[in-house]
């Protein structure tokens, strides 16, 4: 499966957050599409739509099964997707911001 270390991501890529709403309330990364991966079959349509036309997805859940998960499906369908390895504990370990939706700081649950 394509894997993609938190550090090797930049500025303006496309990040797919699957967890679960208790989850992404309490803290996601700034910019990031969410679609709970208990959601993600029913609402495969939103990320067809929001994800750029020729780049790549960048799939993270909490520790990296889930956005296994859901990478492994979207290569599946032809998407050019990787799972971000570690996922958000990794991405908040490194320094990464982690916000609610109202852009106050956030924490990974």
């Amino acid at each position: 499966m394509p894997t993609v270390e938190v550090g090797d991501l930049k500025d303006g890529d496309f990040l797919l957050d699957v967890r679960e709403d208790d989850e992404w309330q309490a803290g996601h990364a700034t910019g990031a599409l969410h679609i709970p991966l208990s959601e993600f079959v029913a609402r495969y349509g939103e990320l067809t739509e929001a994800a750029p036309q020729d780049g790549r997805v960048h799939v993270i859940c909490r520790s990296g099964g889930r956005s296994a998960q859901v990478t492994t499906y979207l290569t599946q369908q032809g998407v050019d997707a990787v799972n971000v390895d570690g996922g958000m504990q990794v991405w908040a370990a490194a320094g990464h911001p982690v916000v609610t939706d109202e852009g106050e700081p956030g924490f990974v649950l």
